[in-house]
């Protein structure tokens, strides 16, 4: 069963799930700039919760400069090995189909900003 605030993500705001590889590339793909959200296993961390909670926060902080999606199970763990972005929760953040960078773990909201600015500031990884 999915986390409420994770199925909040979906059914309130929209994001889509991305169940397969092929999914996340096509997503990342498109123009702009895109954050993938991995939210690893609520059940076993706890700061999942919080990091669905966040997100959405932070996208607004930055007024709609990227769009986000959610990574199934399904392909966490090959996403995680692709980008080693390896810990959870993540956010996992693209333009144009390629990697700018991730933040992992939660941190504190100054850290996220910081953080996030410098990823949107980038060209290319």
């Amino acid at each position: 069963m999915t986390h409420p605030l994770i199925a909040r993500l979906e059914t309130d705001l929209g994001w889509p799930r991305l169940t397969d590889m092929a999914g996340v590339a096509a997503f990342t793909a498109r123009p702009g700039v895109h954050c993938l959200f991995v939210p690893g296993d609520p059940v076993r961390n706890l700061e999942t919760a919080d990091a669905a909670v966040i997100l959405p926060e932070l996208r607004q902080a930055f007024q709609g400069a990227f769009d986000c999606a959610l990574v199934d199970d399904a392909i966490e763990a090959e996403l995680r090995e692709t980008t080693r972005a390896l810990k959870t929760p993540g956010f996992i953040f693209y333009r144009e189909g390629q990697l700018l960078g991730d933040i992992q773990k939660i941190r504190d909201w100054d850290d996220y900003l910081a953080r996030t600015a410098h990823i949107l500031s980038l060209t290319d990884a």
